[in-house]
């Protein structure tokens, strides 16, 4: 596959990169806010280093979600498999997961690159993620972040 273009995504959240990173790399963290809306995560094995692994099942458990992983073929729960290739807490995380479940299409890695820059009382993150093999999964990957990046932010205000 060529090379794809990235996405960007930005937010600021009233909370420090310490407290922003760890929500991105503890078992804990990951669990409470990432997946998109309609989903769940379950860490099954964390080891945040460069080469380090994450894995983890992301079950759809909304009716919506449900309703379109059943009618796309798609199993309800996925295993995600994530390759850290840099770790500079807390501010830059880089990793690469493996797309390998869309059905007809070979499995291909998508790169995405979490930048924590402080600012005033506060956090602002850069998220830069490939874009995937077609427009209509690349749509669908932009509003999955954005949903959880919403979460994210909403844990964090729930938090202060």
């Amino acid at each position: 596959m060529s090379v794809r273009p990235k996405l960007t995504l930005e937010r600021k959240f009233d909370a420090p990169p310490e407290d922003v990173w760890d929500l991105w790399t503890t078992k804990d963290g990951i669990e409470s806010w990432m997946g998109p809306d309609g989903f769940t995560v379950s860490v099954s094995e964390l080891d945040v280093r460069p080469g380090g692994a994450l894995v983890y099942a992301m079950t759809a458990v909304g009716l919506d979600q449900v309703e379109y992983m059943t009618k796309a073929g798609m199993p309800l729960v996925n295993v995600q498999k994530v390759r850290f290739t840099e770790v500079e807490p807390p501010r830059r995380l880089v990793y690469k997961d493996l797309a390998d479940f869309v059905p007809g299409v070979e499995p291909y890695e998508v790169e995405t690159i979490v930048e924590m820059h402080p600012t005033d009382g506060g956090t602002h993150l850069v998220l830069s993620f490939d874009a995937m093999h077609d427009d209509n999964w690349t749509e669908m990957s932009r509003l999955g972040r954005e949903s959880e990046l919403r979460k994210l932010e909403e844990l964090l205000a729930s938090r202060s």
